[in-house]
């Protein structure tokens, strides 16, 4: 479904530095010269990217042409009419209210003064970058009855453009070209490989040479991964890299591949998918034509019940480099050989030139989520160098001569019996959220997390060919008890902070605290600024030298995204997403709600002397409705905590604490206990609420049930007492 505002197809917005570029090349030019240029630039439209404005981005410093603005992804703008002198007078220039309160994690894309972004169930919308009026919004109508089947809510991370396009994945898995003009879809093509697996897609694309690449997640379900292209004109795949190997019985698809087989032992880790997913970072540098994508966590975690705890797996946790033409083999370095804590590498990479002992260097760097800051050359893959920026105990170091860690044993979890306390978990030292690089200042600025949690190995485990469930982690991991105190005690050691760290000399030069985890990405600008949104409801500028705050404005709900920079009608603006969702209120509720926000999505958009009056949020208002007469023998009711934790908590939040996105289970109302198996199995699909019919028995269903009487319970008694973290 599209809405469209007619008067944007009168009008191509191109932006006023690029008129005046043209009008200067006209006072310069024959008549006819200057009439035959103004009519093949109106004749373009919007979105009128390719590889060669993306390449010379600088030239046109007040576009966001790719979702991290170059293609070497440092996320830095040249814009400097917003500077460390005067940002404490930026206000609100304009807000724009999306649909769905749900996770948003778009990086916007600007281009002639449009802007191109998403919300939640990957909504594309189209706005006027000076003004937030709406051009038009494609709906490409997700199947939300799969949204069980996928990790970390409805989020979406935005579009790519190109040629007067428009691309979006969705969390269904299709890749769709969206007509830049009119906001009509152009092709809609299945990117899933196997529909008996759990892809989706959250990432947003990125466009080389013409071919829309697409990584996938899926990994916690059991799923192979892989990268595809797409032809950018008919949406006919040209390529796909598979980035673990296939059944080890069959030969190989590629070279690569059959040399990443033998990294592999037994055949469980076939059966159970074999991971590896890139489902969010990319980066291309066209001198070299690499395209080098970033790759995760196993289908299984638990190393023994995976590969019987041998070899490297590869590639998984890895950053590899292909052929972005062919989909060819190039490296690879992998960050953690042998995976077992779901530290991927998928987080952001940024390519830059440094200079390093005396000696100028390609580089390409990443902070992935096991703790260790990584300098690699970015032609060879060849090791440089790696720190902690994070809290670490799985390894002691980064063997410099190997390039490999040197691996302490605390983490080995499935070699010891109970649980096993982790540095980093699988949410990391920095996950998805985007960082920058600042090249005047030579510091990579990094949504660090400070966090830990539990694994427990489950030797009697046994791989459940079912989509749905969060079972094929074949470990126990965040064992929280039902005790408030307990989950309080987990969230107050979940802490975050804003990073600047010193990539050449691997050491951090300052840092700002944060009360949780989970802030927003980052985006670094010549004015000598960092901006950032917070957890806690803020949107933030700092000094990018010293880390000092400069200015801060209310968000109304937590900021998971990263900033963008811009200019329209010669004004820079400062743009940031704001809506509080994602992996950790809906999976960690409890936690999550030390941050203090609830869901309200929306564009905040800024500039200096703006005078908008930020719109008050309506959030909504919870109930704590009566439950209904305890129920179920305490084996019961740990049965149904067990399959709540298996099934429902990626959403929901471990121990039915929710954050406040989706439904808290502890708050049904009478009518919803009374029909609570009719709504497991598919009563309330069309409301997003997945069908588990023939996956959860009538008795796991009634356990289940007992389970969140019972937390209803403790509910009303944590609130009596004063003691919930819940409101």
């Amino acid at each position: 479904m599209t809405v469209v505002n007619a008067a944007y197809l009168k009008s191509d917005h191109r932006s006023s530095s690029r008129l005046k570029q043209l009008g200067l090349f006209c006072a310069a030019s024959l008549s006819s010269l200057c009439v035959a240029a103004g009519s093949a630039q109106a004749a373009a439209g919007p979105a009128d990217v390719d590889g060669q404005r993306i390449i010379n981005a600088d030239k046109e410093p007040g576009n966001w042409m790719s979702t991290g603005r170059t293609y070497d992804e440092q996320r830095f703008s040249p814009l400097t009419q917003i500077t460390s002198d005067n940002v404490g007078k930026l206000g609100l220039a304009w807000q724009y209210k999306l649909d769905f309160d749900r996770g948003v994690e778009a990086t916007p894309i600007v281009v002639d003064g449009v802007m191109y972004t998403t919300g939640a169930f990957a909504v594309v919308y189209a706005l006027d970058g000076a003004t937030g009026k709406l051009l038009w919004k494609f709906d490409p109508k997700e199947d939300r009855a799969k949204s069980g089947q996928f990790c970390c809510d409805a989020v979406n991370r935005g579009v790519a453009v190109w040629k007067g396009r428009v691309y979006v994945g969705t969390n269904d898995g299709r890749l769709i070209a969206i007509d830049a003009k009119t906001g009509q879809s152009v092709w809609d093509v299945d990117t899933i490989a196997d529909h008996d697996r759990s892809y989706a897609i959250s990432g947003a694309p990125r466009i080389v040479h013409g071919k829309v690449i697409i990584g996938n997640g899926g990994a916690e379900y059991g799923v192979r991964g892989y990268v595809t292209a797409y032809d950018a004109d008919s949406g006919k795949q040209a390529w796909r890299f598979y980035t673990v190997p296939g059944d080890p019985d069959k030969p190989q698809e590629t070279p690569e591949l059959q040399m990443a087989v033998k990294t592999w032992t037994g055949k469980a880790w076939f059966e159970q998918g074999g991971g590896g997913t890139a489902w969010d970072s990319m980066a291309y540098d066209p001198d070299l034509n690499l395209l080098y994508i970033g790759t995760g966590n196993a289908s299984m975690w638990n190393y023994k019940l995976r590969s019987e705890a041998k070899g490297d797996n590869l590639f998984l946790s890895s950053i590899v480099a292909i052929n972005p033409d062919t989909g060819k083999y190039v490296w690879h370095y992998q960050t953690t050989p042998g995976d077992a804590w779901d530290m991927t590498a998928t987080q952001h990479m940024i390519l830059a030139d440094l200079n390093i002992n005396g000696q100028p260097r390609k580089v390409i760097m990443q902070a992935p989520k096991n703790g260790f800051f990584y300098v690699l050359d970015r032609a060879t893959g060849k090791f440089i160098s790696a720190e902690k920026y994070a809290p670490v105990n799985w390894a002691s170091k980064i063997d410099p001569k190997t390039g490999r860690p040197v691996f302490t044993g605390d983490a080995s979890y499935w070699e010891k019996k109970g649980p096993v306390l982790v540095r980093p978990g699988f949410w990391g030292g920095h996950d998805w959220q985007p960082m920058s690089y600042n090249p005047a200042t030579g510091l990579v600025y990094i949504p660090k997390h400070v966090f830990a949690v539990e694994y427990e190995d489950t030797p009697d485990y046994k791989y459940i060919q079912h989509k749905r469930n969060f079972y094929q982690l074949g470990v126990g991991a965040a064992a929280m008890k039902d005790d408030p105190a307990d989950m309080e005690k987990w969230a107050k050691s979940w802490t975050g902070a804003l990073l600047a760290w010193d990539p050449v000399h691997q050491k951090k030069v300052w840092e700002v605290p944060y009360t949780t985890i989970f802030n927003g990405g980052t985006l670094s600008t010549a004015g000598n600024l960092v901006f950032e949104g917070t957890a806690d409801g803020r949107v933030v500028a700092y000094n990018a030298k010293d880390g000092s705050k400069l200015w801060q404005s209310p968000a109304q709900s937590g900021v998971i995204a990263a900033p963008v920079t811009y200019e329209a009608n010669g004004a820079q603006y400062v743009t940031f997403m704001v809506g509080w969702g994602g992996a950790f209120p809906t999976f960690a509720g409890g936690a999550s709600l030390r941050a203090g926000v609830k869901p309200w999505a929306q564009v905040l958009t800024y500039k200096l002397g703006g005078t908008a009056e930020l719109a008050k949020a309506e959030y909504k208002v919870l109930q704590t409705p009566e439950p209904p007469a305890r129920a179920g023998t305490p084996e019961d009711i740990a049965m149904g905590k067990d399959a709540f934790n298996g099934h429902c908590s990626q959403c929901h939040g471990i121990n039915a604490v929710s954050g406040g996105v989706v439904p808290d289970l502890r708050r049904l109302s009478a009518a919803q206990h009374q029909m609570f198996p009719m709504i497991v199995q598919g009563a309330y699909q069309s409301l997003g609420m997945p069908s588990y019919k023939g996956v959860l028995t009538e008795t796991q269903i009634g356990q289940i049930h007992d389970y969140l009487i019972k937390r209803a319970y403790d509910l009303q008694d944590e609130l009596k007492n004063g003691h919930s973290i819940a409101d």
